[in-house]
């Protein structure tokens, strides 16, 4: 009797001491949307009668314009063609900078903004964002995740993928930044493109930099990838991304960039480089494909074609919360398994999604970004920008689970780095400049959680199929 007793005691205390199978993760899928902030497409957070805002959700449903008044959000539907200012000067008027505290004042814009077809004043129909309002209750979710750059999406993507948006290491340091939208090509770029740049000497003004001769608009810098080449064994990687017409594929395409990644062959107009070759692919649901094949790399990015953009415009694009959703579900569902520690371990398990958007795309947010330093003076006339939305998804991140630190891609690069065993801030950029990085959404002493399917509308035989012309992901 005794004997029995203790048996179904243990029995009872077996989930308390079950433990997960990994301490680090095999794969980081990192995927991109475009142009929102937190307080435009997250309202659905908030609860039918909006009891969990501002708490636990860090999100209002107003804001100031530059007479003081409190302006309603204005409800529209995620296909809005509503497409705000979303350049550098476009967040200078926005922050309405108070130069005595340094801080944005987040009142620098019209309320007749909303009579035109640049409405800054507005937020999602939450049942359009269904499985993003999902992911994050179920999984993680970050109140203070921040754009790095105070820019639009060509520099903004740099910075995702390489921490910097600066011509080079020295560039980086003394403030130099890519600021605007790029005409060109990167490393592709014709003869005469006009880049406009940013230093502490012009800001908040910009200058051009004219790429004559050809080449002066090629990145020579390390990269992330730069990192997981370097690491001992090498860690593989892929930046899956929509390849189209030259007019646009520069903008979300970072590595065209990156000298030591395109390579470009004598005339410009080609990337010739090995890790191109084998490491972009300019068919973004191909990243479905590898998944399939259980080909999934270390690292990957993934980029949307418009169409699963979440970008305002002209496409009415509606496709980017099941777009998400078909690569969370088939890494969940996935019957895929690498061996760890001896062990067989499902993609599921060892694998950590993270989702976020890529500039905050001219809408309102209420939190003010704090400035690395005041004007003219370094990193804070380029640093930090607004407010973007931030979802981890992966099996040890807790239900519900909100993140109060303050990110931005710099932390992401620094989870990078930090999982696969690379001292955090060893890119030097702004993973040097962040001061969290994204550990605190995981639980490895929680047995790894089952995975249920994130309901959606399209699914992934829809993607996979789709033999329609890509469209770009935005046009700004």
């Amino acid at each position: 009797m005794v004997k029995t007793l203790l048996l179904l005691a243990l029995a009872s205390v077996g989930p308390v001491l079950a433990v997960a199978q990994i301490t680090t993760f095999q794969h980081v899928v990192i995927i991109f949307q475009e142009n929102r902030t937190p307080d435009n497409l997250f309202q659905g957070l908030c609860g039918s009668n909006g009891s969990l805002c501002p708490t636990p959700y860090d999100l209002q449903n107003f804001g100031i314009d530059n007479k003081g008044q409190k302006i309603p959000l204005m409800e529209v539907p995620l296909s809005t063609h509503y497409d705000p200012n979303h350049t550098h000067l476009g967040f200078v008027k926005m922050c309405d900078l108070n130069t005595t505290t340094n801080q944005c004042n987040m009142d620098g814009l019209s309320s007749a903004y909303c009579s035109r077809n640049d409405c800054s004043f507005q937020y999602v129909d939450p049942a359009d964002v269904a499985p993003y309002i999902t992911m994050a209750q179920q999984y993680g979710w970050a109140n203070f995740m921040f754009q790095t750059n105070q820019g639009p999406s060509p520099p903004a993507h740099q910075f995702i993928f390489s921490g910097t948006s600066a011509l080079s290491a020295g560039d980086d340091s003394g403030a130099v930044f890519v600021a605007e939208h790029a005409s060109g090509l990167g490393c592709l770029a014709p003869l005469n493109t006009i880049v406009e740049m940013i230093d502490p000497q012009t800001a908040p003004n910009e200058y051009s930099l004219i790429n004559n001769p050809l080449g002066q608009t090629c990145l020579n810098h390390d990269t992330v990838a730069t990192l997981l080449d370097n690491h001992t064994p090498p860690l593989s990687w892929k930046y899956y991304t929509p390849g189209g017409p030259k007019k646009w594929t520069d903008i979300w395409t970072a590595p065209i960039w990156i000298q030591q990644i395109c390579q470009p062959n004598s005339s410009f107009t080609e990337c010739t480089g090995a890790e191109w070759t084998n490491n972009v692919d300019l068919q973004p649901k191909h990243v479905l494909t590898d998944i399939g094949a259980c080909n999934l790399p270390n690292v990957t990015w993934v980029i949307p074609s418009g169409q699963n953009s979440d970008h305002p415009g002209p496409y009415g694009n509606v496709g980017g919360p099941s777009w998400v959703s078909s690569i969370v579900n088939k890494i969940g569902l996935s019957p895929c398994k690498d061996t760890v520690n001896g062990q067989q371990v499902s993609y599921w398990q060892d694998t950590a999604i993270i989702i976020t958007w890529d500039d905050w795309g001219g809408f309102y947010d209420h939190e003010p970004p704090t400035l690395l330093s005041a004007p003219q003076q370094g990193q804070g006339d380029y640093q930090y920008g607004f407010r973007v939305p931030l979802v981890v998804v992966s099996a040890y991140t807790p239900p519900g689970y909100i993140n109060n630190l303050r990110l931005d891609f710099g932390s992401i690069i620094r989870f990078v780095e930090n999982n696969f065993g690379i001292a955090e801030g060893a890119l030097n950029f702004a993973d040097q400049r962040a001061t969290n990085d994204l550990t605190g959404f995981f639980n490895f002493s929680q047995p790894p959680r089952t995975f249920t399917r994130i309901p959606a509308p399209i699914g992934e035989d829809f993607f996979l199929k789709d033999e329609s012309p890509m469209e770009p992901p935005d046009t700004d």
